[in-house]
């Protein structure tokens, strides 16, 4: 298991985030862009539907492979070239903080009463 550990700490994060883009959002969400991410999810997938739907009209249908492509790749390619903010949360990593090392140890056993 320790092996898995430690590749998974040699992996390029952007590869990875650029994959998990299949799922427009997801990378984003991935190297904690969560604004982006959330709103590529809700309101950006909803709209591309809209305008793959709404072109599909003009173009006999040929919108419905080419819109979706064409926003995956993109978003894709924004989730890759993204900075990595992971880290710069301290709120979501509390474990890391000084002041709670004491409360998540859990070698100390506490003496019987």
């Amino acid at each position: 298991m320790k092996e898995l550990f430690d590749a998974w700490k040699d992996v390029d994060r952007n590869k990875i985030a650029a994959l998990l883009s299949v799922i427009p959002g997801v990378g984003h969400l991935y190297k904690h862009h969560y604004i982006d991410g959330f709103g590529i999810l809700i309101v950006g997938n909803a709209l591309m539907i809209f305008v793959a739907l709404w072109l599909a009209i003009a173009t006999l249908g040929l919108s419905l492979l080419i819109v979706p492509a064409m926003w995956i790749a993109s978003i894709a390619y924004s989730a890759y070239e993204a900075d990595d903010q992971h880290g710069a949360h301290p709120w979501l990593h509390v474990w890391e903080h000084r002041w709670a090392h004491g409360l998540f140890k859990h070698d100390k056993v506490p003496p019987p009463r």
